[in-house]
């Protein structure tokens, strides 16, 4: 450690470094962007001013477009500053807190959706004590555990991380600021942080990944048991929407975090290709799908987004 130089600024590698592609790309993320927010505001706007939709479901949908608005402004914005100014230079302490953020809303996400596989467990499994089991105090008791839980393991990561030495490359692989990039980058013994990782997603990662999976294991052996046709297809649209949300962000996630390691330079570059991709997938366009699928496969989204348009109003 002597000899080396202790950095205290790193570089992305960026999206591309073809010059003519900064501006087309700029245009394209920024459009994705303001699409997404748009959206997103949309679905809570819906939610908030239609009374026919105050109800658990869509409490705890509100509150997943609200996350995929901030996790999508938590990236988004640097990138597109990056892809207008050309510097793509952050500080430590900035790339830290850009971590801090991203594990936090990533985090919520997952015990949200796992939040929302159990609504819709007790919804179609247990239909007559819905009302007296997801009971509004039990909602909002559920989000500020999610928030919590996921602020914890956020701050745990972000501590060990600041306690790291950057002394090797000063670029970072990407467009933004993840553990794994910095892990890779650091001199430091990374093994206290490494065995946090792996603690806290054998417990809070597996826990979350349990509820959703055995929720729906149990949902779809109810709606198997149904006998009537149309039954099994209503009983399936309830939850066909948020089971494709929770099918893309766990195949992303896990492809992203679960990397095979290269055997020489081709292949590594091929999997920091890779790797860009899926966290451009997770980062910019899941936020971005998740609120048009709820909505192209929602009758009761749809229906009040119709009343808005029409001008008709919101409250009976």
């Amino acid at each position: 450690m002597g000899n080396q130089t202790i950095l205290n600024e790193l570089f992305f590698s960026g999206l591309s470094d073809v010059p003519g592609l900064q501006f087309p790309l700029f245009l394209f993320f920024l459009l994705i962007y303001l699409l997404t927010s748009i959206w997103n505001l949309l679905i809570i706007v819906l939610i908030v001013t239609d009374s026919h939709l105050h109800v658990p479901m869509y409490f705890f949908l509100g509150n997943l477009a609200g996350l995929d608005l901030c996790y999508s402004s938590v990236t988004v914005p640097r990138m597109l500053f990056d892809l207008h100014t050309k510097t793509r230079k952050i500080s430590i302490r900035a790339c830290i807190t850009q971590v801090f953020f991203f594990i936090f809303f990533m985090g919520c996400e997952a015990f949200l959706l796992a939040v929302m596989s159990y609504d819709r467990y007790i919804a179609i499994c247990q239909p007559l004590h819905y009302t007296q089991v997801m009971l509004w105090k039990v909602c909002i008791q559920l989000v500020s555990i999610v928030c919590c839980l996921s602020f914890t393991n956020s701050l745990i990561h972000t501590l060990s991380a600041f306690s790291l030495t950057f002394c090797k490359s000063n670029i970072i692989e990407s467009f933004l600021c993840d553990l794994p990039q910095l892990f890779r980058l650091s001199c430091s013994d990374m093994f206290i942080s490494i065995l946090l990782i792996f603690l806290s997603t054998l417990s809070l990662g597996v826990a979350a990944f349990s509820v959703t999976f055995l929720s729906y294991v149990y949902v779809f052996k109810t709606i198997v048991g149904i006998k009537m046709k149309d039954g099994r297809l209503k009983a399936f649209s309830t939850c066909s929407s948020h089971l494709t949300v929770v099918s893309i962000y766990y195949v992303t996630s896990f492809f992203n975090y679960f990397q095979p390691q290269a055997k020489n330079f081709l292949a590594g570059r091929l999997v920091s290709v890779v790797c860009r991709l899926l966290s451009l997938f997770y980062t910019v366009v899941t936020p971005l799908l998740n609120p048009i699928i709820y909505s192209l496969r929602n009758t009761d989204l749809k229906r009040a987004l119709q009343k808005a348009l029409s001008g008709k109003g919101f409250i009976p």
